[in-house]
This record gives structure tokens, C-alpha cells and sequence, in this order.
């Protein structure tokens, strides 16, 4: 085990820019308050307050400051005997005698009139104490003035600041931001100092493309092993897949185990409103990549920019993309050098990529990601599982068997939503019942017991779903069986819901069975009430789409024959006209309706035969609202067939046994003088 680093101890912050910009408000506000009372109070006041001290004799002096202000100072003598003037006798700061000014007060107009009119007409103030010295001075406010300067250019410098640390991509980024860096990459690195904690102990399953990736780091990590043969490291991987297969937690889990730099970004991020922007992307985030190779370039979603060019191309509407191609085919495989630079992409649209950057020397493999089989789906299980805490007895085979056709982040969500069910339901523990209602709810929607139904209603749901159960169960390709409700969930009023085999090959009888049990449902409904409903509508689509399927896509129907209108490059959605023309459409239209109605005509035989049956499992519907596999056993007894599961465990179970090792037979012993020629 590595040792652990100390943890640093909580020093003293940084010092950086700001602490100069506080430092110096603090002092213009320090200055600014020891400036106004460092001389000591001044009170405010008014003329008839003035005229009234100096009718005493208190007044010594007075100031008009700009022909606008007025300062009033106070005799020295008078201030330190006289009471009334304690408040403002002392100096704010120590015990010194206050030198004024005293009081203070905006002056009117002919101020200095008023003055002389006042001694004028009180000649014993000005027998008595004499006349007030009264002064002008002009005095000019040099902070205001300097301010007056500064502030604007200040403003100015901080907006500038501002936004060139915006365009510059400070650590604000966001909208608008990193204007002048545009062109440069998206791309988020991790290297072997970067803490990444998915790792290939966390990707359960995929064993095959964990095997080619892994591959792809040794090829980094020792390419003299290779390259001594010879040999040249490939240049691009390609992860295609369904979503939710693991193709982005294979790419993370590449980073977590890689001792190289691993540049990460997405196809969307090579996009912009800009002209050029793409390319000039493209070419840094190469260069990032060259400078520190040997190095792994991983782009998500990589259709985003890799769609093959001039299909959608409408007077040139997509150049800025197509450019964005153009220079990564440049840099995957172009004059320039690019040793020790492996690219990975990840897409669940490998069909529409551009044909030139499938390519051998770009992307010299194609990694399909697969949906999981039962085996890999428990080892997802078991790593889903560690964190849940869960009953010990949970069989996690059975959950494997129950999840066909998930992914693994379907897996994880049947996981995460059976601990919220056993949260709500206030357990300890997540038991086997959780699991079940989570695939429920995860296939089918939540329950909703408050939709009102009537009576008729629930009748005529709980025939169709009889129909599906009874016609499923005397087919011998159809699904088997798992539960029939006629509780609404999401969007349907009912549902019949079976356990798909995982089956590689299909054939033509497997296909029509299916078709005739999604059929069971509205031929019950014609059986027993003489008309049928709007309710077989994602019937009829399922159906619809398989027939379809037979005929222009599998080559199964004998009348188009072994043709098939199927594109596998995914060009056909940019094509305006048909692949086969309008006699042919005329075919197969009439085909995908004969088949339709065959099956649904053979759903109503089978109804019709076993009709008494199909009421009794009605009845018990009607009654329990949910009615399992172990409820159609006891009506219409157990099916004839083994299911494909059963079958493999069958030819499993009989191998073993033939695999005895028979005892070796001792030879006959011969004379010590007879020797084998």
C-alpha cells in the first residue's frame, strides 16, 4: 500500500492583488476619518444662533469659506469656562482644547450684510464686545479634485481588468467567456497525479472489450514490445454500443488505469458559432496530446462531428462540421506525425459515421460494446450491489434472469430504485420483493390505483390480458410467462409481462408465434364481446414492426424472396426515394397484412378452443388484479416446452455426465524375454 501524504496544515491565505486594492480603501477611509476629527467636533448651526453668541461676546471669529460657508470660532476663554460649550471644548482624540471650528453653516446670499445691518441696529453688542473679525478664504478640496481623476480611470482600468480576465478564460469561464481563446481545446486532462476512481475493477462484464482496451494501454505503456516485430500501434479505437452499455465508463476506467496523460471531451464541444473554431480545436487539442504523448485522446459522442459528409449538406449549411472532419482525418492520419497518440471514440451511431474515418489507420478497430447476457449481468449486479445493503438470501442469478435486454445502466437503476422502494417502505434491509417492483416500475410506470375505471372496463382489460397469457402459454416460441396485472401503470391500463429468451438467431416460426400471442389480446376481446377496442394500439405497433421486419428487412417472405431493403450505414434516412419501386411497395404492403391477419386469425382459434379456460384465468384476474406464472399452471397445466434456459441447462447437465473418466485397462504381462519389436 502507498503511504498517505500528510495533510497540509491551514496556513495564512495568499497574498494576492486584492489584498493591495483593500489595503488601500481602508487607508483613504482611515484618512478621510482621522482628517474630519482630528481638529474635534464641529456642530451645526444657523445665522440667529451666530447673532445670538455674538450678542454674548463668544464669537472670536468668523470664516466665509467660497463666499458659501460659514465657520464660527469661539472665544478660547469662553469655551474652557463656560458649561454650554463642553460638549465641543476637547479635541476628539486627547484632552488639547478644541481650536475650531466650532459650528458651521451654509451662508445665505449677502451674508456679510446681515452682519453689519445686525451691529447697526445693536450698537451696545458693538460698544460692548466690539466687531467680529469676519474673513474670506477660498479654500480648495484636493481630494475631491483628485478623485474627480481617479475615480473614472479607475472604473475604466477595473472594467478592462474585468473583461480580459473573461476573455482570457479566467477561473469565472462560462457564457462569454475565453474569447480570445476559442480556438483553443476543451479538452479536460487527467494524468497519473489526476485522482480518478474508476477503475476496471468497477466495469463488471464486457470481458472482450475490456480485453482490446486494456490491450490499448499496454500498447502505451510498453510499445517497444511491440514495435521490435515490427509492428505499428494502432491509431484510434472505436467504442460502439446501445446506450448505457459502458462505453464512457470504459473510456474513464482507460484513465484510471492509464499511467498517460488522457485528454477527455465531448463531440459537441468541437462546435461553435464561429467559423473555424472547430479545426483550430482540433489542431490544439492534437498538440496538447503530441507534447505530452505518449497520450490518450478520448472523444465522447463522437458522431457530433464525425457524420459522413455531404448526405444533409443543404447550399453548404454544414461546412463549419464538415471542416471540423476534415482536420481531425488530418491529424488521425495525415502527413503530419502522430506517434504514440491513440484516439478513442465512443458513439451508439457507428452507422452513420463518415466512411473515411472508419477507416483502417484512424480507427483501426471497432469495439462493439454489447447488451450484457446473463452472466455479465450478475457480475453488474454484484458491483451495483456492494453498496446496497441488502438480505443475504437475495439470489443474484434470479435477478439476472429477471433483467433481459438490460443494460448496465438500466442494472444500476433497478438497483438504485429497489433501495428507494425498501426506503419507503421503512426496511433495514433490500430484499428480493424490492428488486421486482423496481423492474416493475422501471418497465412499466407506478401504479396508479387512483384512476377510475368502471366496472365494464376492468372487464373488458382483464380479457385482453387473459388473451396474451392464454395464447403465450400454448405457443411453444412465445415468451414465458411472468405476471399478468390489470392495475394501470404510466400509460397502460394493463399489462402482460413475459421473460424474453435471449435468443442469437430467429426463426420464422419464432417470429410468428411472438406476433400471434401480442395478437392474443384483441382476438379475446372479439371472442367474448363481439368487438374489440382501442386498447391493442402498442399491440398493433409491436406487430406492425415485426411483420415489416419479415418482409423487407430478414428476406422470410416467400413472395419478395431473399431481398432485403436494409441499410446498414444508416443512409437510407437521408434518401428522399425508396429503395424498390411502387409494385414492390404494392407487395409488400399486402404481405405485412396477410401475415398480420393469419396470426390474429390463429390468436382466435386458439381463444375459441380453450374458452372456458380463458374465463376462469379472467375470473381469477378480476379477483387478485395480479396473477402469476403458478396461476396459469393450475388452469392450463405446465407448459409442453422447455424454455431456452432450461434446454441449455439440459445439454449442460448431460455433457457432465458423459465426461467419465473410464479406467485405464492393465495390459497383459509378458516374458522378461520377449521384447516389443
Amino acid at each position: 500500500m502507498s503511504k498517505k501524504e500528510p495533510k497540509k496544515k491551514p496556513g495564512l491565505p495568499k497574498f494576492g492583488i486584492s489584498w493591495i486594492y483593500l489595503s488601500i480603501f481602508v487607508g483613504l477611509l482611515a484618512l478621510q476619518f482621522f482628517s474630519n476629527n482630528y481638529s474635534g467636533q464641529t456642530l451645526d448651526s444657523n445665522f440667529s444662533d451666530l447673532k445670538e453668541k455674538i450678542s454674548k461676546g463668544h464669537v472670536s471669529l468668523v470664516e466665509i469659506v467660497n463666499k458659501n460657508h460659514v465657520l464660527v470660532y469661539l472665544d478660547m476663554d469662553t469655551l474652557a469656562s463656560n458649561e454650554d460649550y463642553k460638549e465641543i471644548s476637547k479635541t476628539t482624540f486627547g484632552d488639547s482644547p478644541n481650536p475650531g471650528p466650532h459650528y458651521q453653516f451654509t451662508a445665505g446670499d449677502n451674508f456679510e450684510e446681515k452682519i453689519w445691518r445686525f451691529y447697526d441696529e445693536n450698537p451696545d453688542v458693538k460698544t460692548q464686545f466690539g466687531e467680529v473679525n469676519v474673513q474670506h478664504k477660498t479654500k480648495t478640496n484636493y481630494w475631491t479634485e483628485v478623485l474627480s481623476w481617479i475615480v473614472p480611470f479607475a472604473l475604466i482600468a477595473f472594467f478592462w481588468f474585468f473583461m480580459m480576465r473573461r476573455m482570457g478564460g479566467g477561473s469565472g469561464g462560462g457564457p462569454g467567456s475565453q474569447i480570445f481563446n476559442i480556438g483553443k481545446s476543451k479538452a479536460q486532462m487527467f494524468d497519473a497525479d489526476a485522482e480518478v476512481r474508476i477503475t476496471f475493477q468497477n466495469v463488471a462484464g464486457m470481458e472482450g472489450a475490456k480485453d482490446e482496451v486494456l490491450e490499448v494501454v499496454d500498447f502505451l505503456k510498453n510499445p517497444k514490445k511491440y514495435t521490435n516485430l515490427g509492428g505499428k500501434i494502432p491509431k484510434g479505437v472505436l467504442l460502439s454500443g446501445p446506450p448505457g452499455t459502458g462505453k464512457t465508463l470504459l473510456a474513464k476506467a482507460v484513465a484510471g488505469e492509464a499511467k498517460v496523460p488522457f485528454f477527455s471531451l465531448s463531440g459537441s464541444d468541437f462546435v461553435e458559432m464561429f467559423v473555424g473554431v472547430g479545426a483550430s480545436r482540433v489542431r490544439d487539442l492534437f498538440k496538447q496530446a503530441k507534447e505530452k504523448s505518449p497520450s490518450i485522446i478520448f472523444i465522447d459522442e463522437i458522431d457530433a462531428i464525425g457524420r459522413a459528409r455531404g448526405k444533409s449538406n443543404i447550399n453548404g449549411g454544414n461546412d463549419e462540421r464538415e471542416n471540423t472532419l476534415n482536420q481531425l482525418l488530418t491529424e488521425m492520419d495525415g502527413f503530419g506525425t502522430n506517434e504514440h497518440v491513440i484516439v478513442m471514440g465512443a458513439t451508439n451511431r457507428a452507422d452513420i459515421l463518415d466512411r473515411a474515418l472508419m477507416r483502417a489507420g484512424r480507427f483501426d478497430r471497432v469495439v462493439y460494446v454489447d447488451l450484457p447476457e446473463f452472466k455479465e449481468r450478475k457480475e453488474i449486479f454484484d458491483v451495483h450491489l456492494k453498496p446496497l445493503k441488502h438480505s443475504k438470501t437475495l439470489d443474484v442469478q434470479f435477478l439476472a434472469r429477471q433483467t433481459p435486454g438490460f443494460s448496465g445502466a438500466d442494472i444500476a437503476n433497478v438497483c438504485n430504485e429497489a433501495a428507494l422502494v425498501a426506503a419507503r417502505k421503512n426496511k433495514k434491509k433490500v430484499e428480493k420483493q424490492d428488486f421486482l417492483d423496481a423492474v416493475d416500475r422501471i418497465i412499466g410506470g407506478m401504479e396508479k390505483k387512483s384512476k377510475i375505471i368502471t366496472p365494464e372496463e376492468k372487464k373488458v382489460i382483464a380479457y385482453h390480458e387473459a388473451g396474451h397469457a392464454t395464447v403465450s402459454w400454448l405457443l411453444e416460441h412465445a415468451s414465458p410467462l411472468v405476471k399478468v396485472t390489470i392495475v394501470p401503470r404510466g400509460r397502460s391500463l394493463g399489462a402482460a409481462w413475459y421473460l424474453p429468451e435471449e435468443r442469437q438467431l430467429n426463426s420464422t416460426n419464432q417470429l410468428l408465434d411472438e406476433m400471434c400471442a401480442a395478437m392474443g389480446g384483441r382476438a379475446a376481446e372479439e371472442v367474448v364481446f363481439k368487438e374489440i377496442t382501442t386498447g391493442a394500439l402498442s399491440d398493433l405497433e409491436k406487430v406492425t414492426k415485426q411483420a415489416k421486419a419479415i418482409v423487407s428487412i430478414y428476406g422470410l417472405n416467400k413472395e419478395i424472396g431473399n431481398v432485403t431493403y436494409y441499410d446498414s450505414t444508416g443512409q437510407s434516412e437521408y434518401q428522399f426515394d425508396k429503395p424498390y419501386s411502387e409494385k414492390t411497395a404494392q407487395i409488400i404492403d399486402q404481405e405485412i397484412s396477410k401475415i398480420i391477419e393469419s396470426q390474429y386469425n390463429r390468436a382466435k382459434k386458439l381463444i375459441n378452443e380453450n374458452i372456458d379456460k380463458l374465463h376462469l384465468l379472467a375470473e381469477d384476474l378480476l379477483k387478485k388484479e395480479v396473477i402469476f406464472k403458478e396461476n396459469l399452471e393450475a388452469i392450463f397445466g405446465k407448459r409442453k416446452w422447455l424454455t431456452s434456459e432450461e434446454k441449455i441447462q439440459a445439454s449442460l447437465n448431460a455433457e457432465s455426465k458423459k465426461k467419465v473418466i473410464p479406467q485405464k485397462k492393465k495390459s497383459p504381462s509378458k516374458p522378461n524375454g520377449d521384447k516389443e519389436s
